[in-house]
Protein backbone atom coordinates (compact mmCIF):
# COMPACT_ATOMS: atom_id res chain seq x y z
CA UNK A 1 0.00 0.00 0.00
CA UNK A 2 1.09 3.61 -1.16
CA UNK A 3 2.17 6.29 1.88
CA UNK A 4 -0.90 7.74 3.16
CA UNK A 5 0.32 11.74 3.68
CA UNK A 6 -2.89 13.19 4.39
CA UNK A 7 -5.11 10.74 6.49
CA UNK A 8 -7.78 13.31 6.58
CA UNK A 9 -8.00 13.36 2.53
CA UNK A 10 -7.22 9.53 2.10
CA UNK A 11 -9.87 7.32 0.76
CA UNK A 12 -9.37 3.54 1.30
CA UNK A 13 -12.15 1.37 -1.07
CA UNK A 14 -12.21 -2.30 -0.30
CA UNK A 15 -12.75 -4.54 -3.64
CA UNK A 16 -13.31 -8.22 -4.15
CA UNK A 17 -9.45 -8.19 -4.93
CA UNK A 18 -7.73 -5.79 -2.79
CA UNK A 19 -7.85 -2.00 -1.41
CA UNK A 20 -8.28 1.12 -3.51
CA UNK A 21 -6.25 3.95 -2.15
CA UNK A 22 -7.66 7.24 -3.57
CA UNK A 23 -5.83 10.75 -2.34
CA UNK A 24 -8.34 13.35 -2.57
CA UNK A 25 -7.30 16.69 -3.93
CA UNK A 26 -9.59 19.34 -1.50
CA UNK A 27 -7.17 22.53 -2.99
CA UNK A 28 -8.13 21.64 -5.94
CA UNK A 29 -11.92 20.47 -5.44
CA UNK A 30 -13.05 20.84 -1.58
CA UNK A 31 -17.00 20.25 -2.40
CA UNK A 32 -16.38 17.27 -3.89
CA UNK A 33 -13.44 16.04 -1.73
CA UNK A 34 -15.36 17.11 1.42
CA UNK A 35 -18.86 15.29 -0.42
CA UNK A 36 -16.81 12.16 -0.97
CA UNK A 37 -15.80 12.04 3.03
CA UNK A 38 -19.14 12.77 4.48
CA UNK A 39 -20.91 10.10 2.30
CA UNK A 40 -18.04 7.53 3.27
CA UNK A 41 -18.07 8.41 7.13
CA UNK A 42 -21.78 8.04 6.31
CA UNK A 43 -21.31 4.24 4.81
CA UNK A 44 -23.79 5.61 1.77
CA UNK A 45 -20.76 4.03 -0.16
CA UNK A 46 -20.69 0.65 1.32
CA UNK A 47 -22.12 -2.14 -0.38
CA UNK A 48 -22.75 0.11 -4.14
CA UNK A 49 -22.25 -1.22 -7.17
CA UNK A 50 -20.30 -0.56 -10.33
CA UNK A 51 -23.05 -0.16 -12.99
CA UNK A 52 -20.96 1.37 -15.49
CA UNK A 53 -17.58 0.04 -16.38
CA UNK A 54 -16.82 0.33 -20.18
CA UNK A 55 -13.14 -1.13 -20.87
CA UNK A 56 -10.50 1.33 -21.56
CA UNK A 57 -12.68 3.84 -20.94
CA UNK A 58 -13.60 4.23 -17.09
CA UNK A 59 -15.52 2.94 -14.13
CA UNK A 60 -18.65 4.32 -12.58
CA UNK A 61 -19.99 4.04 -9.04
CA UNK A 62 -21.53 5.84 -6.05
CA UNK A 63 -25.60 5.59 -6.28
CA UNK A 64 -25.75 5.63 -3.27
CA UNK A 65 -29.81 5.83 -3.96
CA UNK A 66 -30.12 3.16 -5.94
CA UNK A 67 -26.94 0.94 -6.64
CA UNK A 68 -26.83 -0.96 -2.88
CA UNK A 69 -26.31 -4.81 -3.32
CA UNK A 70 -27.71 -5.53 0.30
CA UNK A 71 -30.98 -3.07 -0.23
CA UNK A 72 -33.53 -4.24 -2.77
CA UNK A 73 -31.21 -4.31 -5.52
CA UNK A 74 -32.41 -3.57 -9.07
CA UNK A 75 -28.97 -3.36 -11.70
CA UNK A 76 -31.50 -1.59 -13.95
CA UNK A 77 -32.23 1.44 -11.15
CA UNK A 78 -28.40 1.26 -10.33
CA UNK A 79 -26.76 4.52 -11.99
CA UNK A 80 -29.94 6.43 -11.76
CA UNK A 81 -29.76 8.05 -8.39
CA UNK A 82 -27.86 10.15 -5.74
CA UNK A 83 -27.75 10.80 -2.25
CA UNK A 84 -30.37 13.74 -0.52
CA UNK A 85 -27.62 15.93 -0.37
CA UNK A 86 -27.79 18.89 -2.73
CA UNK A 87 -26.40 18.75 -6.02
CA UNK A 88 -22.56 20.16 -6.07
CA UNK A 89 -21.29 22.96 -8.55
CA UNK A 90 -18.15 22.09 -11.20
CA UNK A 91 -15.21 22.68 -9.70
CA UNK A 92 -13.47 21.93 -12.93
CA UNK A 93 -9.54 22.67 -12.94
CA UNK A 94 -6.65 22.35 -15.37
CA UNK A 95 -6.01 18.40 -13.82
CA UNK A 96 -6.18 15.95 -16.80
CA UNK A 97 -8.50 13.48 -16.87
CA UNK A 98 -5.18 10.32 -16.63
CA UNK A 99 -5.12 6.95 -15.88
CA UNK A 100 -5.99 6.53 -12.01
CA UNK A 101 -7.89 10.23 -11.90
CA UNK A 102 -11.55 10.01 -9.96
CA UNK A 103 -13.81 12.27 -11.95
CA UNK A 104 -17.31 13.56 -10.57
CA UNK A 105 -19.83 11.98 -12.61
CA UNK A 106 -22.85 14.21 -13.83
CA UNK A 107 -25.98 14.47 -16.14
CA UNK A 108 -25.63 16.94 -19.00
CA UNK A 109 -25.75 19.95 -16.30
CA UNK A 110 -22.16 20.45 -14.92
CA UNK A 111 -23.26 21.46 -11.57
CA UNK A 112 -25.47 18.20 -11.49
CA UNK A 113 -22.45 15.56 -9.67
CA UNK A 114 -23.79 14.50 -6.33
CA UNK A 115 -22.98 11.16 -5.07
CA UNK A 116 -21.70 9.26 -8.04
CA UNK A 117 -18.04 8.96 -9.45
CA UNK A 118 -15.69 7.37 -11.85
CA UNK A 119 -11.82 6.36 -12.38
CA UNK A 120 -10.27 6.60 -15.27
CA UNK A 121 -8.70 3.16 -16.62
CA UNK A 122 -6.56 5.52 -18.87
CA UNK A 123 -6.22 9.05 -20.11
CA UNK A 124 -9.39 10.45 -21.41
CA UNK A 125 -8.27 13.50 -22.30
CA UNK A 126 -12.15 14.75 -23.89
CA UNK A 127 -13.54 14.72 -20.72
CA UNK A 128 -10.90 17.53 -19.76
CA UNK A 129 -12.31 21.03 -18.07
CA UNK A 130 -15.63 19.19 -18.56
CA UNK A 131 -15.70 16.92 -15.05
CA UNK A 132 -14.47 17.75 -11.97
CA UNK A 133 -11.21 15.80 -11.00
CA UNK A 134 -11.11 15.48 -7.35
CA UNK A 135 -8.47 12.74 -6.64
CA UNK A 136 -6.23 10.08 -7.87
CA UNK A 137 -5.88 6.23 -7.08
CA UNK A 138 -2.20 6.16 -5.57
CA UNK A 139 -2.45 2.35 -4.60
CA UNK A 140 -4.26 -0.41 -5.87
CA UNK A 141 -5.07 0.34 -9.45
CA UNK A 142 -4.58 -3.43 -11.00
CA UNK A 143 -7.91 -4.18 -8.29
CA UNK A 144 -9.68 -1.68 -10.33
CA UNK A 145 -8.50 -2.85 -14.00
CA UNK A 146 -9.57 -6.34 -12.23
CA UNK A 147 -13.24 -4.68 -11.95
CA UNK A 148 -16.67 -6.59 -13.94
CA UNK A 149 -17.03 -5.02 -17.83
CA UNK A 150 -21.13 -3.64 -18.54
CA UNK A 151 -23.23 -1.02 -19.27
CA UNK A 152 -24.52 -2.63 -16.89
CA UNK A 153 -22.44 -5.68 -15.57
CA UNK A 154 -24.42 -8.76 -15.03
CA UNK A 155 -22.90 -9.83 -12.56
CA UNK A 156 -21.14 -5.72 -10.86
CA UNK A 157 -18.65 -6.07 -8.44
CA UNK A 158 -19.11 -3.39 -5.55
CA UNK A 159 -17.41 -0.95 -3.19
CA UNK A 160 -17.17 -3.62 0.05
CA UNK A 161 -16.43 -0.63 2.45
CA UNK A 162 -15.36 3.05 1.95
CA UNK A 163 -13.94 4.97 4.39
CA UNK A 164 -11.44 7.89 4.90
CA UNK A 165 -7.90 6.51 6.20
CA UNK A 166 -8.33 9.04 9.21
CA UNK A 167 -10.90 6.81 10.52
CA UNK A 168 -9.55 3.42 9.63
Amino acid sequence: MAEIKDPENTILIELKDGTVVIELLPDVAPLHSQRMKDLARAGAYDNVCFHRVIDGFMAQTGDVQHGDMEDGFNIRMAGTGSSDMDDLPAEFSKLPHERGTLGAARSANPNSANSQFFINFKDNSFLNGQYTVYGRVISGMEHVDAIVRGEPPAAPDRMINVKVAADA
